[in-house]
């Protein structure tokens, strides 16, 4: 089964304080994620971390985060894109 983790430099105390969410948690990243703005359809997902029925989700290979809904099949679909860590966790 593929690993969950952090973001390099970041603890999930920072994760939880800048978010907001004190539930905020990494997940496992054997997950289908397509969405806008996805253009190829899918994302092979390196970091994934769920902010209860939010996502952040860094690609393999992709500096960007993408932000997306988790599904309840365990999916996730994108809507949003963002340039860094900080600022995704800003706007969800």
């Amino acid at each position: 089964m593929a690993s969950s983790q952090l973001p390099p430099g970041w603890t999930l105390e920072e994760i939880r304080r800048v978010s907001g969410d004190r539930e905020a948690r990494p997940l496992h990243t054997a997950r289908v994620v397509t969405g806008w703005p996805v253009q190829s359809g899918r994302l092979r997902p390196e970091i994934v971390l769920g902010f209860h029925d939010l996502c952040l989700v860094k690609a393999v290979n992709d500096e960007d985060w993408y932000m997306g809904s988790l599904n309840d099949d365990g999916s996730v679909t994108c809507w949003s894109i963002y340039g860094n860590f900080y600022d995704a966790l800003r706007g969800l």
